[in-house]
């Protein structure tokens, strides 16, 4: 299982920016799903996660800025930042907390951390 995200750039205090990640291989399913950041000199943080039923929670930080979705179909993660704060600033990680997946010719079922490489957001004040 790969993750690859994007959407990061650079935008001034109060725009917007939309991440994706798509997850690539064999995936038959993919379990919860999150957005996690790690901003310099900071450990990494939750930001935003999903269950494979569509459930949700964020940080309080985001909380009524930022929405995560997901598409199964596509196989690819979302997030919706809004009202984007010079705080944001951070390195952004996508994360699968499980998957299932076809290796070689048998069914793989993990409950191990999947990460994707980060896109980095800029907020300027």
């Amino acid at each position: 299982v790969q993750l690859q995200a994007s959407g990061g750039g650079l935008v001034q205090a109060g725009g917007s920016l939309r991440l994706s990640c798509v997850a690539s291989g064999r995936i038959i399913s993919i379990d919860g799903m999150g957005w996690y950041r790690q901003a310099p000199g900071k450990q990494r943080e939750m930001v935003a996660v999903i269950s494979s039923g569509g459930s949700t929670d964020y940080a309080d930080s985001v909380k009524g800025r930022f929405t995560i979705s997901r598409d199964n179909a596509k196989k690819t993660l979302y997030l919706q930042m809004s009202r984007l704060k010079p705080e944001d600033t951070a390195v952004y990680y996508c994360n699968a907390d499980g998957a299932t997946y076809y290796a070689y010719d048998n069914i793989v079922a993990d409950k191990i951390d999947h990460w994707g490489q980060g896109t980095q957001v800029t907020v300027s004040s």
